[in-house]
């Protein structure tokens, strides 16, 4: 359990595969990880034996979630601090950080049996689809009901600190 380099991970894995498999993946930015985070983690796991995040890297938070008018900059939170509030959550067997946009090289390195994004995509949406396909790995897609996003939690934030400023 905790962060693992890529490398030393799809080593673990393969040596103990009673203890990772079936190995239940997700991936995602997990910036001011909230409730609806730590839900979405907990079904995940129920989905297999173990889970894997992959956690986007700083660099590639910052392409995902481009600077908006009037917010902070993304990522708030630094990966390697993401990630250890990340590991250290109950459901979470390991998470591995990735500099890429799209989880596609994770995903084919440790071929998990089942790769789990949010509800509001479509397997056809997502840009690992073809890659999970080919190698016979199956999407579950997760739907939480917890109204929250990080988005959201910054903009009340400064909401209210403009407020009570005033």
């Amino acid at each position: 359990m905790g962060i693992y380099p890529l490398e030393q991970l799809e080593g673990e894995i393969r040596a103990n595969p009673e203890r990772w498999r079936p190995l239940v993946f997700t991936n995602g930015c997990f910036d001011l990880l909230h409730a609806g985070h730590v839900r979405y983690l907990q079904t995940a796991k129920m989905l297999g034996k173990s889970l894997v995040v992959g956690l986007n890297s700083d660099v590639s938070v910052n392409q995902l979630k481009p600077p908006q008018p009037g917010m902070p900059s993304r990522p708030l939170i630094p990966e390697n601090q993401r990630a250890e509030v990340l590991a250290a959550l109950k459901a979470v067997d390991g998470v591995v950080i990735f500099p890429q946009l799209t989880a596609t090289h994770l995903l084919e390195t440790l071929k998990p049996e089942i790769y789990v994004k949010g509800g509001d995509y479509t397997p056809e949406t997502l840009p690992e689809y073809p890659d999970v396909v080919a190698y016979g790995g199956r999407i579950e897609l997760v739907k939480v009901e917890v109204p929250s996003s990080t988005t959201a939690i910054v903009k009340r934030i400064l909401q209210t600190s403009q407020t009570s400023i005033m």
